[in-house]
C-alpha cells in the first residue's frame, strides 16, 4: 500500500519575466511621452537665422513664423511673429558669424542691423502703442555707454517708420526705447515697425523687449 502523500496547494509560482516585460514597456512608453512633449516645445521655439544672425522666440509669450534677410540697408532683417497677448514679450538675438564692426557685406555681425518687424496682434485687445526696448543683459537697461541703441547717433527719422502709428520717441538713457504712439491695431490686424539697431561694442547676444500698450480705461 502507497503512504499518503498530502496535495501541496501553495501559491502558483510567479512569472519574474512578465513583470520585466511590464516595467520595459512602462519606461519605453514614459520616455515617449517625454519625447513628444519635448518636440512640441521645440516646435513652438525655434531659432530662426538669417544673415549673421539667429532670433529666437525662446522666452515665451510670442511666436515668430518667419525671419529673412541680411541685415543691410538694401536687404533688412524681416521679422514675421504672433503676439498672444498684450503683455511684454523677449526677442533674443545671437551672432552666428564672426563680429566685425561696421562692415557692410552683410556675412559678418557688424552692429548694424536694419530691422522691419511685422507684428500679429493675436491678443484679442486694440494696441493703442509700441514700445521696443534693448538689453544687452536680459532684465537690465540697457546705458549709453555700453555702444547699443535705436541709432542714437542720429536725431531724424530717417530708418524709424511705421504703417500703423504716425508718431515716436526714443529715450537713450537709462533705458534704450522706441515707442511708437498715434495709431491703433486692431484685433487680428498686422502693424508693421522698421527701425535701425546699432551696436558699437558687438556682443554675441542681446534682447529685444516688445511691449504692445492697450487703452488704459
Amino acid at each position: 500500500m502507497r503512504p499518503y502523500v498530502p496535495c501541496r496547494t501553495g501559491p502558483k509560482r510567479r512569472h519574474p519575466r512578465r513583470h520585466i516585460l511590464a516595467g520595459a514597456a512602462l519606461l519605453i512608453a514614459t520616455w515617449l511621452s517625454n519625447e513628444s512633449r519635448s518636440q512640441e516645445t521645440e516646435a513652438d521655439q525655434k531659432v530662426w537665422n538669417a544673415g549673421a544672425y539667429s532670433f529666437s522666440d525662446e522666452l515665451g509669450g510670442f511666436r515668430i513664423t518667419s525671419v529673412s534677410g541680411t541685415g543691410t540697408r538694401k536687404d533688412p532683417f524681416i521679422i514675421r511673429e504672433e503676439l498672444l497677448s498684450a503683455t511684454p514679450v523677449t526677442l533674443t538675438i545671437r551672432t552666428t558669424r564672426p563680429i566685425r564692426p561696421f562692415d557692410s557685406s552683410g556675412f559678418y555681425a557688424s552692429g548694424i542691423m536694419f530691422v522691419r518687424v511685422e507684428a500679429l496682434n493675436n491678443s484679442g485687445q486694440a494696441w493703442v502703442e509700441f514700445e521696443f526696448e534693448l538689453q544687452e543683459l536680459q532684465g537690465q537697461a540697457s546705458v549709453f555707454g555700453d555702444g547699443l541703441s535705436f541709432d542714437q547717433r542720429r536725431t531724424d527719422n530717417a530708418n524709424i517708420s511705421s504703417d500703423s502709428f504716425a508718431q515716436y520717441s526714443r529715450d537713450f538713457e537709462p533705458y534704450d526705447r522706441l515707442r511708437y504712439t498715434d495709431g491703433k491695431v486692431d484685433p487680428g490686424a498686422v502693424v508693421g515697425f522698421s527701425f535701425l539697431v546699432t551696436d558699437y561694442t558687438p556682443r554675441w547676444r542681446f534682447y529685444l523687449v516688445q511691449d504692445p500698450r492697450i487703452p488704459s480705461s
